[in-house]
């Protein structure tokens, strides 16, 4: 039987980054994942935004991720077939598939990888066992759970998986090319829905590499005709929710595999056991639409990486008092709390026709559109002249 201080189950980006992390901070680690490299899945395709870079440095895979990535520099905002912003872009995008084996690739050798699947667990207050498929068992002090939804070691361990809301959105992914001329006019472009009858939250369309992806957030059941349709004939679909865009970026063409995945919103339960902690979506799932994905995977390895687990080792056992303070730790508490926040807001946002919601969405759209003319303003005017200028909009934009 093998021994370790640390066997991660599970080797997609939450259990990859746990992998690399500890390796360079000399844990004694074992990950346990079946692929040698992670297959093609529709999940995070970009990260952007000063507080998600923020914390994947925080990780120091930084320069690792961004150099496997495309940065589009700039990303146009549209609403009504129109353009409303122009502004600095700090999106990177890569294919999820990528992104994983290139932190994969960031993890030392004195991290043994095992590829076989867990099929068995055993935990107490002091030693884990794992059981593999390969018949081999592994003993650890900590087991990291990052099998994502994955539910046989869960339902061993009594661990369970409330869904707080089914089929909460849906996320669509594909490449898409203009047709008759070489490139899109954009250099990566935000189009937010229309109307609510549409039932979409907005499409999002980055490079990765040479090609032009489409990331489309939309709020129907798994059933709904709409969905056989995207994978049918996904130029008609797109143009069925968002009516106004081919006006605004030409003809264009949708090619390869259009993936489609279905999000529940679940957060499990029963998780202060000895012996084990779940990160990422093992743990949690986020609505992609809402983009706060990576940022409750980053902040769960990094806390558990950075914080705990060399407290935790510093001390003989692994009782749950131990790992209740994982769960209780204000930056993970705080973190989980605003993704379930952003995803039903963006729901409602995007659905709901009370007057309250109706406000909401006129003052993001004047709020994004008076930045668009302020920009505009600065980058144009003399000096004075678009002080007042700004002022002018500022004025007229609605207070949240």
């Amino acid at each position: 039987m093998r021994q370790t201080d640390i066997a991660i189950i599970g080797g997609g980006l939450a259990g990859s980054t746990a992998a690399a992390m500890l390796g360079r901070a000399g844990v004694s680690a074992i990950l346990i994942e079946p692929h040698r490299l992670h297959p093609p899945e529709l999940r995070c395709e970009k990260i952007g935004g000063q507080p998600q870079i923020d914390r994947l440095a925080k990780t120091g895979l930084l320069d690792a991720v961004f150099d496997a990535a495309t940065h589009d520099h700039e990303i146009w905002l549209a609403r009504f077939g129109r353009v409303i912003d122009k502004r600095p872009s700090q999106q990177h995008g890569f294919l999820y598939e990528t992104l994983v084996n290139t932190v994969r690739g960031e993890i030392p050798s004195s991290v043994e990888t095992i590829h076989a699947k867990a099929v068995s667990i055993r935990t107490s207050d002091d030693r884990q066992t794992i059981g593999l498929s390969t018949g081999e068992d592994i003993s650890a002090r900590l087991v990291v759970l990052a099998n994502g939804a994955s539910v046989g070691l869960r339902d061993q361990l009594k661990i369970g998986r409330p869904v707080i809301s089914a089929c909460h959105s849906i996320s669509v992914g594909f490449d898409i090319a203009p047709k008759d001329r070489d490139t899109f006019e954009f250099p990566a472009l935000t189009y937010f829905a229309e109307a609510t009858r549409h039932r979409t939250a907005y499409l999002t369309l980055f490079p990765i590499g040479a090609t032009m992806r489409g990331n489309l957030f939309v709020y129907r059941e798994a059933n709904d005709p709409w969905v056989r349709a995207m994978r049918r004939t996904p130029e008609a679909a797109l143009d069925e929710c968002l009516p106004k865009l081919r006006a605004l970026i030409g003809d264009y063409t949708i090619s390869g595999d259009v993936k489609i995945r279905p999000i529940d919103l679940y957060e499990s339960d029963n998780v202060v056991q000895p012996g084990i902690v779940l990160v990422g979506d093992a743990f949690a799932s986020p609505c992609p639409g809402s983009g706060c994905g990576t940022d409750k995977v980053f902040t769960d390895v990094v806390q558990l990486c950075s914080v705990h687990i060399p407290n935790w080792l510093a001390s003989p056992g692994m009782g749950a008092e131990k790992i209740g303070q994982y769960y209780s730790d204000p930056l993970k508490l705080e973190c989980d709390a605003w993704a379930k926040k952003k995803a039903f807001t963006l729901r409602a946002v995007t659905l709901e026709n009370s007057l309250y919601w109706r406000m909401q969405r006129w003052i993001r759209f004047f709020g994004r559109l008076g930045e668009g003319i302020v920009r505009r303003a600065r980058e144009t005017l003399p000096g004075e002249l678009a002080l007042v200028g700004c002022a002018l909009v500022v004025m007229s934009v609605p207070a949240m």
